[in-house]
This record gives structure tokens, C-alpha cells and sequence, in this order.
């Protein structure tokens, strides 16, 4: 995990914890823990509009997409850990458990990845959100790995899923929004 600037330690954007009917309307189908919506839908559901569109978008690449939920959650982690990205990674921990991602290669995924015995395929999307985080462009070699596993479509799919999770980072680490009850953080280093 690189180190840059320190990230809000509460929220700059209050999540909305009551929300009007639009807003639960668009909810409905949200992801929830323990019955809540996220902290990080209470804070989009600032913009109804923005948030509504961003469900489509993040509900399609976790339930509907063509990479298999292990892989996608591979790339999802590396592009939270690379982001300091505390929230992200935390929810995709779990999400990632859920995939069969062991707790070692996702703690793996935080200290450095070289660590642990990746299969050559694991380590082609892990270099493919390295290669996106370091330069915004998956290298040659990166891509000649790939492309000997994945589809076009497949290919297409992965790149939109870590540009979208760096999106999701972002927002995250600028708003501030806080990890939601019981969801873990990084592991310890």
C-alpha cells in the first residue's frame, strides 16, 4: 500500500440517515448491512439523480458482469489498497470472503502482494490495477498475460470495473465517508 496524504477522519458530506421516498425508492435494492443502507449510499443520496445512476452502474458490475465475482473482487481490493481506500477495501473484505478470496490474500493484497504465491492469473489482475494506478494504461506485458485468459469483453469489463473502484476510492477518501458498523478496515501491517 503507497503512502500519500492523510485521509478525513470524519465526514466532510453527513450521510442522510432519513431518507425521503425517491431516496428509498432508489435504496430498495441497495446493498445493506444489517439492515442499513451504506454509509456511502446515505452520502450520495445528497444527488438522487447521481446516486440512482451509480447503483445501476456498481449494482451491474457486482451481479451482472462477466468476470467471476473471485476475480472482480481481486481487482477490486488491489484498486482499494493502492487508493488507501479504508472504506472500499473494508466492504469489499467481506464481499470478497463471500467470493472464496482467503483472509491471507486479501491481507496479502495490503502489505505487498510479491509476498504471497499468486497463480499466474492472479497476478495479471493484480498487475493490471498496479500498471492503472502507476500510469492509467494496463502495460504490453500485463496485457499479453490477460489476454491469454480473458475475452475482449472480459478485458473491457476489468478495466471499467478498477476505473470505476478508483472512481468509488476517490469519492470515498474525499468525502470521508466512515466505515459502517461492524465492516473491517485494512488489516493490520
Amino acid at each position: 500500500m503507497t503512502d500519500s496524504a492523510e485521509r478525513p477522519a470524519t465526514p466532510r458530506i453527513a450521510p442522510i440517515t432519513d431518507f425521503d421516498d425517491e431516496v428509498s425508492e432508489i435504496l430498495s435494492t441497495a446493498l445493506t448491512h444489517g439492515g442499513k443502507p451504506l454509509n456511502i449510499f446515505g452520502t450520495l443520496a445528497h444527488h438522487p439523480k447521481l446516486l440512482k445512476r451509480f447503483n445501476l452502474m456498481g449494482g451491474f458490475l457486482l451481479n451482472k458482469g462477466l468476470v467471476p465475482p473471485r476475480e472482480r473482487e481481486l481487482v477490486i481490493l488491489r484498486v482499494g489498497a493502492n487508493a488507501r481506500a479504508e472504506y472500499e477495501f473494508g466492504q469489499h473484505t467481506v464481499i470478497g470472503l463471500e467470493c472464496g478470496l482467503t483472509q491471507g490474500e486479501i491481507d496479502a493484497l495490503v502489505r505487498d502482494p510479491d509476498t504471497h504465491p499468486w497463480s499466474q492469473g492472479d497476478a495479471a489482475l493484480i498487475a493490471l490495477a498496479d500498471d492503472l494506478h502507476a500510469d492509467d494504461c494496463v502495460s504490453d506485458a500485463t496485457w499479453a498475460q490477460l489476454a491469454t485468459v480473458w475475452s475482449d469483453a472480459q478485458l473491457a469489463e476489468l478495466l471499467v470495473v478498477a476505473g470505476f473502484y478508483r472512481l468509488v476510492s476517490g469519492f470515498l477518501n474525499s468525502t470521508g465517508v466512515q466505515l459502517d458498523d461492524g465492516i473491517p478496515g485494512f488489516p493490520d501491517t
